[in-house]
């Protein structure tokens, strides 16, 4: 049956409550402060993304006149009118953050931001010859001439606009002239002279003081600073394309030039230079934000970045080894003796790194296949497998290379495999590869032997230092047989051979999701154990959301842990009293998939690449895989999601109205925090135990 679009919650703007959470970290003060920093250059950038791509789409479709409503009954104009709204009040709350709550903070702990005509005369002297030989020679003043087109602004420049005036002319009209902010220059301009290591001036206000020089004979009226957003999303007729890898590399440049989406100017510019940037750009006043602190606070990153001042950060973290491979054992050893399960960071990324760099080297490897989606700046996962064609190994590599945002790093790493050797492929047509994938082929003496690797995020090693996620390390035969048949599918003609354990997308992913929530639903009916315990990035198909709201009515218990978007709107008592959705907000990124189904006692736990969206399931090549051994599902199932879902500090339970309500313990009830506990147990502290009524098995 199909849902009445109140039953649903709007994609945008659960994205946008998400990010609300996020702020959360920012004004929260059990933080460090320069934990507090960190998530709130979050927030901003989180916003830059969200109108380069989700903004600057629904524009485009309103311009088109598209009136197709969404899941939750609006039109894009409608969804364009609420968002804007939201964000507005979002953008206002977060600048408020800044100047009650973080600038105060960070300048009791010795971080000062200063006004130049307050710093000190011998900070003066330092400053002037700082910009006249680091900063005056690489500026670029444009002037905006009426007669002429308006100079192009790049994607999310930050801009120094100021009026001038002749002095040696009657001309009363001041002129304006734009000179971007430089990207090459810290923004941050450290002072040499104070009280702290932490003396500074923007690079933004030293231009705008000092940018009289740039205009001999004028006089500077007075200067302000702005920036546009663009739309960033890349259109690449892939049809088309006969080179895919130089027709990104082409969009890419387009990137900085599409159409403006977004105005942020300082709080006090004038109104009628307001309007006249808000004309050049065609933009309409709802496309206007005033900023009440720094443009551009993103670059505010550079204080928490470094070593500096441990006592004001969340204490220092390693990732430890796993245990399984403390023996003597070779890696290869330990993981054709048994599966093995890395939960990241908890447990190191290395393994995954040492791994293919002794498959580079090993005689007896004679081919690796590698899946790379967002590869990161880190060369040892490319360089090991450049290593192994150099050792005459056949080395195959399924590069995405519309990883948004990742797309120049990824083609750099591209040409440099193809330069190398390698076989590169671009995957199928259409679709983006997402899925994490690494096959060793290694002969033995028994014969020829596959080592897997599955995942649920990038090969990766900063991410993975930051981001929660599984691997799964395997030598199963079975599943060796459909990891091959997923990488002839992605590098030849072949048609898609149906998997004995995987679920891949677009084939069969989301149809194996709704078979096994009906599964669950059957269970129910019957009076057998039924439950479902999900966790993911995002949920937002509306067959899986109706599927689980009819799970629901037939008594299955369902837990959904989403750490952004969720389109279900949980507990309310005609369809959906069952199901209860958290979002947990912490140190690091959750970004781990899980999916657990009771089955009637027999329980099922698989761990995946993709969240249940509509582009998962029907635009990406995805992966989900079963968890088989015993002892790994168990620590899945009665460790791992019973310590998620007992979270009490960092979890957020989703309300049936869209809100969200941060849980704290109750009475009798000890603080809970999901991260510290995993962090805990991997410091060989004991296990965290789940509460007899959170036993999911």
């Amino acid at each position: 049956m199909s849902r009445a679009p109140s039953h649903f919650f709007n994609r945008e703007l659960s994205w946008l409550e998400f990010n609300q959470r996020v702020m959360g970290e920012a004004l929260d003060k059990t933080n460090p402060i320069l934990e507090r920093l960190k998530f709130f250059c979050i927030a901003n950038s989180n916003l830059d993304e969200f109108f380069e791509v989700r903004i600057a789409g629904i524009k485009q479709q309103v311009e088109g006149g598209v009136t197709k409503r969404s899941l939750d009954g609006r039109t894009p104009l409608e969804i364009y009118k609420t968002a804007t709204l939201r964000i507005h009040q979002m953008v206002e709350d977060l600048f408020t953050c800044w100047q009650d709550n973080l600038q105060p903070e960070l300048e009791k702990k010795g971080f000062h931001f200063h006004k130049i005509a307050s710093i000190s005369n011998q900070n003066k002297q330092w400053l002037d010859k700082y910009f006249i030989k680091k900063v005056q020679p690489v500026l670029t003043p444009l002037a905006v001439d009426p007669s002429k087109t308006f100079p192009l602004i790049l994607n999310k420049s930050l801009n120094v606009i100021a009026k001038v005036q002749s002095k040696n002319t009657n001309e009363s009209a001041a002129r304006l002239c734009i000179v971007q902010v430089p990207r090459i220059i810290p923004r941050l301009v450290q002072l040499p002279h104070g009280n702290s290591n932490h003396e500074y001036v923007f690079l933004a206000d030293v231009i705008s003081h000092y940018i009289g020089k740039l205009f001999p004979g004028n006089q500077i009226v007075d200067s302000w600073r702005f920036r546009v957003t663009r739309n960033s999303e890349l259109y690449v007729d892939e049809e088309d394309a006969n080179n895919i890898l130089k027709a990104v590399e082409n969009e890419l440049r387009n990137r900085r030039k599409g159409d403006a989406v977004r105005l942020e100017v300082d709080l006090d510019t004038p109104e009628d230079l307001v309007s006249e940037l808000l004309e050049k750009l065609e933009l309409a006043q709802e496309d206007l934000y005033r900023i009440n602190g720094p443009v551009n606070p993103v670059h505010l990153s550079g204080l928490f970045e470094g070593d500096h001042s441990p006592e004001l950060r969340n204490d220092h973290f390693i990732p430890k080894p796993s245990p399984t491979f403390l023996s003597s054992k070779t890696i290869f050893e330990t993981i054709k003796a048994q599966d093995v399960l890395l939960h990241h960071p908890y447990e190191s990324f290395e393994h995954v790194v040492t791994l293919l760099e002794e498959a580079a080297e090993d005689p007896k490897v004679l081919a690796i296949k590698q899946t790379l989606y967002r590869t990161g700046k880190d060369p040892r996962i490319v360089n090991a497998l450049i290593r192994a064609a150099q050792n005459g190994k056949q080395v195959a590599v399924v590069m995405e290379l519309k990883a948004r945002f990742d797309e120049a790093s990824n083609i750099r790493w591209a040409r440099e495999l193809e330069e190398a050797g390698i076989h590169v492929s671009y995957g199928i047509l259409g679709y983006k590869v997402h899925c994490k994938l690494c096959m060793i082929v290694r002969e033995e003496d028994d014969g020829l032997n596959r080592y897997l690797h599955l995942a649920t995020g990038n090969y990766n090693p900063a991410t993975a230092k930051l981001y929660t996620d599984f691997g799964l390390m395997t030598c199963q035969p079975d599943f060796g047989e459909d990891v091959a048949r997923v990488f002839n599918l992605l590098t030849g003609f072949c048609e898609f051979e149906k998997t004995d354990k995987l679920i891949v997308a677009p084939f069969d992913f989301q149809t194996r999701i709704l078979e096994l929530i009906h599964r669950e639903t059957e269970h129910a009916k019957r009076n057998n154990p039924a439950r479902i315990i999900a966790k993911m990035n995002a949920l937002v198909d509306k067959p899986v959301i109706e599927a689980l709201y009819a799970a629901s009515q037939a008594g299955v218990k369902i837990d959904l842990i989403v750490r952004g978007i969720c389109c279900l709107r949980p507990g309310v008592p005609e369809f959906s009293s069952n199901i209860t959705v958290r979002s947990i907000v912490d140190r690091f990124l959750e970004h781990s998939r899980i999916y657990s189904f009771a089955n009637g006692g027999n329980s099922e736990v698989f761990i995946g690449s993709g969240d249940w969206m509509h582009r998962n399931f029907h635009k990406r090549i995805e992966v989900a895989f079963p968890i088989e051994d015993a002892s790994l599902k168990k620590r899945v199932l009665d460790e791992v999601l019973p310590t998620h879902l007992n979270d009490n500090v960092k979890a957020h339970l989703l309300q049936p109205d869209g809100s969200y309500i941060q849980l704290s313990p109750v009475k009798d009830e000890g603080f809970i925090q999901s991260q510290s506990q995993f962090i805990g147990s991997r410091q060989g502290n004991k296990d965290p135990q789940p509460p007899e009524n959170q036993n999911i098995a």
